[in-house]
């Protein structure tokens, strides 16, 4: 697995993987995800601000990541402190026909590995409730569950948030 920092030319592939995502996700009551979030202009975005990540195995694009500084304001319901410096990983995901190869666990490392290289201390995330996977995946990696909260761009859905502290 290579895990690399993603580019504009990534971006078609990015948006074919949300495709075979999203069906599955919302299969499984996730409706995080949907026909319009995220889309191109997203990916294009984090692509531009250099915080789109991928992982690939053999040349193909089977994971991607946003691995930000951006914190949602929302969070501050959650005891955090928006004040403090934290890596935050936004769209994590990794294509269903791969999954269970650690594609999501090298994306995670990676946020880890940014961090360090910048000095900050604190790592968070938030996940839709309905996202059982990742419930599971956070905590193994060390997160800690910190509140639920709601967010204003994405209304009528839960999201938990997690924490990590690097030592």
């Amino acid at each position: 697995m290579l895990v690399r920092p993603g580019t504009l030319e990534d971006v078609p592939a990015i948006m074919a993987l949300v495709r075979r995502v999203v069906p599955l996700m919302q299969a499984e009551g996730n409706q995080q995800w949907d026909a319009t979030y995220p889309n191109a202009a997203v990916f294009a975005r984090d692509a531009e601000l250099g915080q789109l990540w991928v992982a690939l195995e053999a040349g193909q694009l089977l994971g991607m990541a946003a691995i930000t500084t951006d914190q949602e304001p929302e969070y501050a319901v959650v005891g955090w402190d928006l004040t403090e410096a934290a890596i935050v990983v936004h769209r994590l995901a990794v294509d269903p026909a791969a999954r269970g190869r650690g594609l999501a666990l090298g994306l995670m490392a990676q946020a880890e590995v940014e961090a360090r290289h910048r000095g900050i201390a604190t790592l968070r995330v938030d996940t839709n409730v309905q996202n059982a996977a990742t419930q599971a995946l956070f905590p193994k990696l060390g997160y800690t569950l910190a509140g639920e909260i709601g967010l204003g761009f994405r209304p009528g859905l839960r999201f938990r948030c997690y924490e990590k502290r690097l030592h």
